[in-house]
């Protein structure tokens, strides 16, 4: 019985790009997931493993950070149409190449009314959440938010830490930041307006995570929660749990382009996960 190829595609997917532009007293920053998938002259690679048709899927991730680096562009359509056009350009054999891609949306985090110029959260991506008890002791109230996400370019380092034999992780004296604030407070009373009292946590959250000049992520954690201590009262203690969102300076260097702090490829394990509660004394 003969057999044919009917369709074929192959690709790359999932490839996680950060972009930050560093202008003078202000950060912009593009982040996408990008898929590419291509069409064309590529039935020999199935049928007799012929790969000389086969762009690797590699050189495809490679080329959206590389490409992100040397060009400029408005919006995610149009570094979508430079990526495709460059495949097909330099590979005869595709006829055609399908980029998906899928932003980020991150708005500047707010400090003072004023936004901040390298501090961003992930707009829409948080929930709020609640516990309580009610016993014959006593009313028990323990509120929170979970999956905030926010991320800052600049005011950050990690430096000074042990190393070992097995130790590979440079120093780093301006890093990107990112976490998804996982944190939950318990209350003293509850006859309280837990709406108000939440919105003003959540913003004490995030504006001292912008604010604070970072040594580690455990030293922002205690800056975190210290300022809801200090501004809520009626907080007991405030539990905070914050996993370290990696965002991984891309090496470019083999494609002869530098990567001054601009370029980064997004990860999301393993991370370091740091916790902490802090309470009144």
């Amino acid at each position: 019985m003969p057999i044919e190829l009917a369709e074929n595609r192959y690709g790359k997917s999932s490839v996680r790009l950060l972009k930050v532009l560093r202008q003078a007293g202000r950060h912009e920053i593009f982040e996408v997931t990008v898929d590419i998938a291509c069409t064309g002259d590529l039935a020999a690679a199935y049928t007799a493993g012929d790969n000389r048709g086969v762009l690797p899927t590699d050189t495809l991730k490679n080329t959206v950070y590389a490409l992100a680096r040397e060009h400029s562009f408005p919006g995610m359509e149009d570094f979508g149409l430079l990526l495709g056009r460059h495949f097909l350009a330099e590979n005869p054999q595709l006829h055609r190449v399908e980029v998906a891609l899928t932003a980020r949306p991150w708005s500047r985090i707010e400090v003072a009314g004023q936004p901040h110029p390298h501090a961003f959260l992930e707009s829409g991506g948080s929930r709020r959440r609640a516990r309580v008890e009610v016993g014959r002791e006593g009313i028990a109230v323990r509120a929170g938010i979970v999956d905030l996400l926010v991320l800052k370019t600049a005011g950050s380092a990690f430096e000074g830490f042990p190393r070992d034999r097995f130790t590979t992780l440079p120093e780093a004296r301006d890093r990107v930041l990112a976490t998804r604030i996982d944190a939950d407070w318990s209350y003293k009373e509850v006859e309280i307006d837990f709406g108000t009292a939440f919105l003003g946590i959540e913003r004490r959250l995030v504006e001292a995570f912008a604010e604070h000049d970072s040594r580690s992520l455990q030293h922002t954690l205690y800056a975190m929660g210290e300022a809801v201590l200090a501004g809520f009262p009626e907080v007991l203690e405030i539990h905070l749990r914050l996993p370290n969102q990696h965002y991984l300076l891309a090496n470019l260097s083999p494609f002869g382009l530098d990567n001054e702090n601009e370029i980064f490829v997004a990860t999301d394990e393993p991370y370091g996960l740091i916790e902490g509660t802090l309470r009144r004394s």
